[in-house]
């Protein structure tokens, strides 16, 4: 009788540890994964370049409905704005073909194929229009080569 009560009560414990490692695993491997990201989004792009420093200057003061999104444990960024109109903004670069690297974050409001349609480059990031929508991403890997080749020696 002690021995039954004893192999059900590990039962019963193996079960519960189980059950909260099938349901607490992902929630933290969510979370660490995830903890370094933040996405905001602004009324203008005079407003974002306000409010965070890393939003990149070239970005026009009269764009709206800027969502941008970054990881602050390195150069990984993502950006939308809508512009006055479907030009490029001037610090841009078109480019028929850029070696884009992949897209670096994911967000609802980000294309998933984003990658193929980059046209330019502005500074670090790479961009195309889609009307007057304006999508740019920065990869982690071109900003650490550019703060490489900055840092004095």
């Amino acid at each position: 009788m002690i021995r039954r009560s004893v192999i059900l009560t590990a039962a019963a414990v193996v079960s519960a540890v189980g059950l909260a490692t099938v349901v607490a695993l992902p929630a933290a491997a969510d979370w660490y994964g995830n903890r370094h990201e933040e996405a905001s989004t602004y009324a203008t792009g005079a407003e974002a370049k306000t409010a965070r420093a890393s939003v990149p200057r070239w970005l026009a003061d009269d764009a709206t409905s800027v969502q941008y999104a970054m990881r602050t444990t390195g150069g990984d960024r993502l950006l939308k704005a809508t512009l006055p109109d479907d030009r490029l903004p001037t610090a841009c670069m078109t480019e028929p073909r850029p070696h884009a690297q992949e897209v670096p974050l994911a967000e609802d409001w980000f294309p998933k194929d984003a990658r193929g349609k980059a046209t330019a480059r502005c500074g670090l990031y790479y961009a195309y229009m889609d009307g007057t929508t304006l999508y740019a991403w920065q990869h982690n890997d071109d900003w650490l080569t550019a703060e490489r080749t900055a840092a004095p020696r």
